[in-house]
Parts: C-alpha cells; structure tokens; sequence
C-alpha cells in the first residue's frame, strides 16, 4: 500500500494505492470533511485526478453536510451535562458514593452513582456500557419486528461504537452491526438502520431496488435519516476515525 497527498480542485486530497483494488473510491471522513481516495495500485495519477474533478460537485455535497451539522462538546459525565437516550435530552446526576457503576433513568434525569475517585475515563466505559445494554434490549424485539416486514433473516446483531457508520452488513456471514450512539437516537432511526441493513442481504449496493426494497418496508425512512441528519452528533476528536469504517464512499 501507498500513500501520497495533493490538491486536487482546490481541496487536500490523500491518495492511498492498493494492490487488491479494483475500482476507486472516495471517502469523506469526520469530523473535518478529509477527503481520501483509494486506487488500483497502477492507476495513473491523471486518471485519479480527473475522476476526482468529475465527483467533486458530490464531494462537496457532503463535505459541506457534514461539517454544518452540530456537535456536541466533550463530554466530561459531570453533574449538569445533557445526555441522549432514544432521542430525548436529559440530565445527568452524578453521586460519587459506593464502590460501583450503576445508572438509573427518571422522568427527566440521568442518575450515576460513581465510585469517589472515578476518572473521565471511567465513566464514560459505564455509560458506553449502559448504552450497549439498552441497545441491545430494544434490538432484541424490534430486530423480530423488522424481520417479519422483510422476511430478512440475519444470523446475528452485533454492537459496536462505530464513528462513521449507522449500521454496516457482512453479506457472506449474513452479520449486522449496529452503531452503540444509535440508543441516543429516536427508535425509529434504529428501525429504519435495521430495515436498511437486511435489505443489503438480498442488494449488495445502493441501486433503485435497494431504495425500493427500504420505501416499501419503511415508508418514513426519508424522516427517519432526516433525524439521523439535524441531530447533534457526538463530539469526535480531529483525526479520529475507524480504520475499516467509513460512511461517505463516492464510487
């Protein structure tokens, strides 16, 4: 593998060449919109860079969605800070007391008893933990729920805290893996992630009868991805990314 950058359009681009590559791809990763392509590792320079010139109007279709929609700051899990939980604000309490994590909901706050001494860190694994338990506990019903709208069986569900992608589908393993901050979001993004990714078991790619397939099984994903869209987003670190995930792909 190779890597080089340049500018190509008035934009830094990062070139990475790959021998088991057949096709270019352009990727846009958070939360500053760098923009990376992925070639043949024979492609000639001039080729990458005209077909870059040629995506450039969607480049910047989602460079600018992405860098204009809110973020949240770094959350601290200190007393005062807002928290999402199935698209409804609340906020947290923090008790220091006991020797352990426990997270409990009321009607408009989140309680977290926490250990005198626990750090940042600490915390923010308890919370992350909390979170994988109530995803996992509304993914169980409404994973059944889809499956009968679909008749889209997958052979398991997995979460996994992704920071570019809502949901992804290993075909050949029949898997799918639902993004942890999907429990901040309203149920109906979760539903319409879950429908999303079934359908990639019968439509690998994005064609007119994968979009067809998603209407039909869920009429308000347009509403739902809208959520997904004006939402704030969690704070990311500049430069933070997976290294196998990634949301934006230009082919």
């Amino acid at each position: 593998m190779m890597d080089s950058e340049g500018t190509i359009g008035g934009l830094p681009i990062k070139i990475i060449k790959k021998k088991n590559l057949k096709n270019l791809y352009v990727r846009i990763l958070p939360p500053e919109g760098n923009v990376t392509v992925s070639t043949p590792s024979d492609y000639p320079d001039e080729e990458i860079r005209l077909f870059v010139l040629k995506k450039m109007p969607e480049i910047a279709k989602v460079r600018d969605k992405m860098l204009s929609q809110a973020r949240q700051t770094e959350r601290e899990y200190v007393s005062g800070e807002s928290h999402y939980l199935w698209g409804k604000p609340y906020r947290l309490q923090v008790i220091n007391e006991g020797n352990r994590y426990i997270i409990t909901k009321a009607p408009n706050k989140i309680v977290l008893q926490a250990p005198v001494g626990s750090t940042k860190e600490t915390r923010e694994r308890a919370f992350n933990e909390w979170y994988r338990q109530e995803l996992k506990r509304v993914l169980e019903s409404l994973g059944q729920i889809c499956e009968s709208k679909t008749k889209l069986i997958p052979n398991e569900y997995k979460i996994k805290n992704m920071k570019t992608k809502w949901g992804t589908c290993n075909i050949d393993k029949k898997t799918i893996w639902i993004n942890l901050q999907l429990a901040k979001k309203p149920v109906e993004c979760l539903e319409y992630i879950i429908i999303h990714e079934q359908v990639h078991l019968v439509e690998k790619n994005h064609t007119h009868r994968f979009n067809a397939l998603v209407g039909e099984y869920c009429p308000n994903w347009k509403e739902a991805r809208k959520l997904l869209t004006e939402m704030p987003l969690d704070y990311l670190e500049k430069g933070e990314q997976l290294e196998d995930e990634e949301q934006d792909n230009i082919k």
